[in-house]
């Protein structure tokens, strides 16, 4: 079994910029109403962008959380990709930390403190 997440976008080709240099991802073309996205190189699953009619609204109910051992430098790079911080401090909880974020288009996802081995 493969996993792919798709993600719904008001216009999935300028999405799909941000989210392929967010991820390391390429993006392995687009036909009518997608944009399909692979890792480059790594292992995981592929990202479909959807294009959809409607604005996003309300809180997503299922969200990326992108793990890196500096959550503020992935941030502010991230940032100047287009993303914004919704969050303005990292949250700490359980002894994880954490930075809210969205995409251009409003999509959350978390920015995370990876697990130490």
């Amino acid at each position: 079994m493969e996993l792919s997440l798709v993600l719904d976008s008001r216009d999935p080709d300028v999405l799909a910029s941000f989210w392929a240099a967010a991820l390391g991802y390429a993006v392995v073309g687009s036909v009518d109403n997608y944009v399909l996205l692979v890792p480059d190189g790594a292992e995981g699953p592929k990202l479909l962008l959807q294009r959809v009619p409607e604005l996003k609204a309300g809180k997503n109910r299922v969200h990326f959380d992108l793990e890196v051992p500096d959550i503020e430098s992935l941030a502010s790079r991230l940032e100047r990709l287009g993303a914004t911080r919704l969050s303005g401090q990292a949250v700490v909880e359980h002894d994880n930390r954490w930075v809210v974020m969205a995409d251009p288009e409003g999509n959350e996802f978390c920015v995370c403190q990876a697990a130490e081995s």
